[in-house]
């Protein structure tokens, strides 16, 4: 299957604006200082440059590449993918909501199976964070209070995090990804993730995820996080298709960057960024990467996906 000449143009467009308006935003945060040394706006918060236009210009970069592409192309107003279909699909955003956290904690639990010596079995970091917040953490009930930490970050992130997420989400998976339907659904959820891989890869060059200190900086990073959001693209883009609409996207996405750093809690040491316990490490990815390869070889996954319908323009 090839694409058809309309969304070849319209996919060199999109991308054309998507990586544009980032990469340039990106080069500003790299010329006033980088992620590190960024100018810093107010004092109080640590709120930086960097910050304001990572979650500005960059972070919103597809969903504006969506817009302009439609009004370049006169493509039109249809198939924005923002109907909810919460009756028809609610499995779906069910698995969006919680399906992130599951597979967060299996990559975090293979990676302390893997590095005993970076569990914290004794929450001393969780200790110094209550100390520091001015109450005894001798009288407190450290587990419990993870627990409940774990299931705000379950139920609330994807929330909070919406607004944030939208912006990728909008691009990425309502626009780009059913136009490369055209190439079947494994090679359209594949190359999508792929791509929105690279999009990342300036800030990945300025240390975001994985800093700067690491054996074969910047590129082995870069090349990671290429891998990873392959596997991350894969998921949330099957649920997008399942779902109909862009907010199982939204909302796994959101899932996934509220809850990501939660093994943090339980963390000693200076493991590898590029290992773990974060799901951006290559063993802590790995739940993320089996739940791919099911979405791209069960027939049931895929099921139906190969209907024009969820391709039109």
């Amino acid at each position: 299957m090839n694409l058809t000449s309309d969304n070849k143009k319209r996919i060199t467009i999109f991308l054309v604006l998507a990586f544009g308006i980032a990469w340039i935003t990106a080069l500003i945060i790299f010329l006033t200082g980088g992620l590190e040394n960024s100018q810093v706006l107010d004092a109080t918060s640590g709120f930086t440059l960097a910050f304001l236009l990572l979650a500005g210009p960059y972070m919103w970069a597809p969903a504006i590449a969506n817009l302009l592409t439609r009004l370049i192309t006169r493509e039109g107003n249809r198939n924005y993918r923002l109907k909810p279909e919460v009756k028809q699909a609610w499995p779906y955003w069910v698995t969006a909501w919680v399906a992130p956290a599951i597979l967060i904690s299996l990559g975090a639990a293979l990676f302390f199976l893997l590095f005993p010596q970076f569990l914290d079995g004794a929450f001393q970091t969780v200790r110094m964070q209550i100390a520091f917040s001015g109450q005894d953490p001798d009288i407190m009930n450290i587990p419990q209070l993870l627990l409940m930490q774990s299931l705000f970050a379950i139920l609330i992130a994807p929330l909070l995090n919406g607004i944030a997420t939208f912006g990728e989400e909008f691009g990425w998976r309502a626009y780009l990804l059913p136009k490369l339907l055209d190439l079947g659904v494994k090679k359209a959820l594949i190359i999508s993730g792929i791509i929105w891989g690279i999009w990342h890869l300036p800030v990945i060059a300025m240390g975001y995820n994985y800093g700067s200190g690491y054996p074969g900086a910047p590129w082995l990073g870069m090349v990671i996080m290429v891998w990873v959001t392959m596997a991350w693209g894969i998921l949330i883009g099957w649920l997008t298709l399942r779902g109909k609409s862009v907010w199982p996207a939204v909302i796994a996405h959101g899932a996934l960057n509220g809850f990501a750093a939660i093994s943090t809690l339980v963390t000693k040491g200076s493991p590898s960024p590029l290992v773990g316990p974060l799901p951006t490490g290559v063993i802590a990815s790995l739940p993320f990467v089996v739940a791919a390869i099911w979405v791209l070889f069960s027939p049931k996954a895929l099921e139906n996906l190969e209907n024009k319908e969820i391709s039109a323009s």
